[in-house]
């Protein structure tokens, strides 16, 4: 027993670095913590889900605050776009919200990746950077749409094979505030001009 518990630890320590290697968040190094919209999309690009916050449409918490998740893509791997697209189906409860008011926001966190797990950071603390988007969601159609749907399938190709009597349709978080939280000190603000201008 104590052999194989001695092979299974020699062979997960050769293995896990590999693993690790294939996730987005190891593809680059996070930009200096200064350069806070630079280090925003780097944040978004590097995660593949996040948390969506509506205002109820539905008793009993109706007009509350509703969070829920949703996968996401800003890019094929290495060419982000910033800008948060999802795949929707009216079926689902938090987009029945967004049809009755479309403002919403948007959370990732590097927690998700091995970036925080490896430094060992907490989830809540300041140095595993989060990043929370507010806006509203847009459907998005013709040349969009089908950049949307690229960007998405390549993250998760998983989308392609979903129910077609669901209707799916392409959408994006039309950004209107940043706040970013990376460091200590408390959080920043990223106007979406800087976010967009910054190079990921």
């Amino acid at each position: 027993m104590l052999l194989l518990r001695a092979v299974f630890a020699g062979v997960w320590a050769l293995a896990l670095p590999v693993l690790l290697s294939l996730t987005p968040a190891c593809l680059s190094a996070l930009p200096p913590r200064n350069e806070t919209a630079r280090v925003a999309r780097y944040v978004m690009h590097h995660c593949d889900w996040g948390a969506l916050a509506t205002i109820s449409t539905h008793s009993p918490v109706t007009g509350q605050p509703f969070n829920n998740v949703f996968s996401v893509s800003d890019g094929t791997q290495g060419a982000s776009t910033g800008t948060p697209y999802f795949y929707l189906t009216a079926m689902e409860i938090s987009v029945q919200d967004l049809q009755v008011n479309p403002n919403a926001s948007f959370t990732v966190s590097l927690a998700q990746t091995p970036f925080c797990r490896k430094a060992g950071y907490d989830p809540q603390s300041p140095l595993c950077a989060h990043v929370i988007f507010c806006g509203s969601i847009q459907t998005v159609n013709g040349t969009e749409a089908s950049t949307a749907k690229q960007v998405l399938f390549s993250r998760h190709p998983e989308m392609a094979t979903w129910p077609t009597d669901h209707n799916w349709f392409f959408a994006k978080l039309n950004i209107t505030n940043i706040w970013l939280l990376d460091y200590f000190g408390g959080i920043k603000t990223v106007t979406p001009e800087e976010y967009y201008d910054a190079k990921p």
